[in-house]
């Protein structure tokens, strides 16, 4: 069974035996939506193509005030690195209460729409307009303005911040 309760599927089954490699999913991408009245979010079949066509995602909490919406596998990823931190570790402790004790499992219907959850929606800050942005293993949603104000604010520091995040103990990795 998987984290949904749901059993798992024959490549899920191999893909865990090691008998059969899955490939990570790799979402990139920014899609200005507009959520309806009953907080639903129309995913662009694009997305719906790159997530293998799933019928129900995870969504939490984020950092920096946007929701986190990840596909079964790779919640279980992010479970299992989280797994290799000791039950002592304080800081993994409070991670594992304050995101998973906050993930909903969101089903996806025949118009490719999520409800976003009240208290996560709340929690983000989301109004009418919000952008998707695709951040490699996991999607984003957030506020349009916020994410306006957090793209200027940040975007005139992207070389810095590239050099910074591929630097490896001293030596300077090749972007």
């Amino acid at each position: 069974m998987g984290l949904s309760g749901r059993p798992r599927s024959g490549l899920d089954v191999l893909a865990r035996s090691g008998l059969l490699e899955v490939a990570i999913v790799l979402l990139t991408g920014t899609h200005c939506r507009t959520l309806d009245d009953k907080k639903r979010l129309t995913l662009p079949k694009k997305v719906r193509e790159m997530l293998g066509e799933p019928t129900a995602l995870y969504m939490a909490p984020g950092l920096d005030r946007c929701l986190w919406v990840h596909t079964e596998a790779e919640l279980e990823r992010l479970a299992a690195r989280l797994d290799e931190r000791p039950a002592t570790d304080t800081e993994a402790r409070l991670f594992r209460r304050l995101y998973f004790g906050q993930t909903e499992l969101v089903e996806l219907d025949k118009a490719g729409r999520i409800l976003i959850p009240e208290r996560l929606a709340q929690g983000a800050g989301l109004g009418h307009e919000v952008v998707l942005l695709g951040v490699r293993d996991h999607l984003e949603i957030w506020d349009a303005a916020h994410w306006e104000d957090y793209r200027a604010l940040h975007e005139p520091r992207f070389d810095a911040v590239a050099q910074a995040a591929f630097e490896t103990r001293g030596s300077q990795a090749r972007v």
